[in-house]
């Protein structure tokens, strides 16, 4: 479990040189959202008590013991980035706040590329969310194109759950081998798509009802980070400079 999990260097990894043009392309395909290099969103992994002063940090809105796993994922399903450490009561705009990934895009290795998200997200210029309440034509284009674009990312979670059941139904393990269960988890993935393995199909109700549950945690939850002058102009920006243009 741990030798796989120490392969993530290798099978992990955000789009560089080599495949930055085709995964923009592949995100392009879907809805012509411009410079996306992957969609984002958190999922939880249910957990049994991991015991101890901070075990309630790990009880998430609706009660049980999990871990918070941040994900970043292409248009063809496949895993590019993984946090794996915040237990279940964490905010997914908190875990992103702290990551490397948001550090890297910070100091421009991304260069003008940019992720989708949902509204749980606080807009940057990197980090595209939808708008609440679109107007124009030109804006409730740009906002079908963005939830389009980012569809992948549920996707990617009901695969990657229907693979591994153990994602949906839950670990039953000591705490510190939690990570690289899930971290393996999702190399295995990555290499089940790069062989073109097909998507995996589940007639099991328990695991399907497991996977909607876990997916669904988050739903409800406000964002109250949002800077709403920043947000109109990048908004803006978009909008005029790409949707506008489409009608």
């Amino acid at each position: 479990m741990r030798a796989i999990a120490c392969l993530k260097r290798n099978f992990i990894k955000m789009p560089n040189d080599e495949d930055l043009i085709a995964t923009r392309q592949g995100f392009c395909d879907i809805a012509r959202f411009p410079k996306c290099i992957g969609a984002i969103d958190c999922t939880h992994i249910k957990l049994q008590s991991p015991g101890g002063p901070y075990a309630e940090t790990y009880r998430n809105r609706k009660g049980l013991f999990s871990l918070n796993v941040q994900v970043v994922g292409d248009s063809k399903c496949s895993i590019r980035n993984i946090v794996t450490r915040w237990p279940g009561s964490s905010h997914d705009s908190n875990i992103f706040r702290n990551s490397r990934l948001r550090s890297d895009f910070e100091d421009g290795q991304f260069e003008d590329n940019l992720l989708v998200g949902y509204s749980d997200y606080a807009i940057k210029s990197y980090l595209i969310t939808s708008l609440s309440n679109p107007q124009t034509s030109a804006e409730n284009l740009f906002n079908e194109a963005q939830i389009r674009t980012r569809n992948p990312i549920e996707r990617l979670f009901g695969i990657w759950k229907r693979r591994f059941p153990i994602l949906a139904l839950g670990i039953r393990l000591n705490i510190e081998k939690v990570e690289a269960v899930i971290v393996a988890c999702a190399v295995l993935h990555n290499i089940a798509i790069q062989m073109n393995d097909g998507d995996p199909i589940s007639n099991n109700d328990k695991i399907e009802a497991a996977i909607i549950f876990t997916n669904n945690v988050n739903n409800g939850v406000i964002n109250r980070n949002n800077n709403h002058g920043l947000n109109d102009n990048i908004w803006h920006a978009l909008i005029t400079q790409y949707f506008a243009n489409l009608l």
